[in-house]
């Protein structure tokens, strides 16, 4: 429990009710912030399509984090993480595609999307 608390900034006692503590949760949340941001800037037709997309993934991954936190077990938060994974590579697929439409993507977010996908994957380790 000594790493876990090192490196995620909280001990967590399963059930971990303040997710909002942990860094992984806040540096997804910030992400979606940003994707909000660089979608905003979509086309309209985009509306309902891409861009409607990569705002749902981006939010599923620090939705995931969360809602693992608080279940009761570590075989429940890794279950949840695994998810969350899940969505970051939806994430990525999709700002690539936009990217290869011509979209305006920032090359940040990929950066931050890699950042936020090895802090999930330590996460996951730590839990074994």
């Amino acid at each position: 429990m000594k790493r876990i608390r090192a490196v995620w900034g909280l001990r967590l006692s399963f059930v971990c009710n303040d997710f909002k503590k942990l860094k992984v949760w806040k540096e997804a949340f910030q992400l979606v912030k940003q994707i909000y941001k660089n979608t905003s800037q979509f086309p309209d037709f985009e509306k309902y399509s891409l861009k409607s997309q990569i705002n749902r993934a981006s939010v599923s991954i620090v939705s995931n984090i969360a809602e693992g936190a608080v279940k009761n077990s570590k075989k429940d938060f890794k279950r949840f993480l695994f998810i969350s994974l899940g969505s970051i590579a939806e994430l990525e697929t999709q700002l690539l595609i936009a990217k290869d439409l011509g979209y305006n993507i920032d090359e940040l977010l990929f950066v931050k999307l890699k950042k936020i996908e090895n802090m999930v994957i330590g996460l996951i380790k730590s839990l074994y």
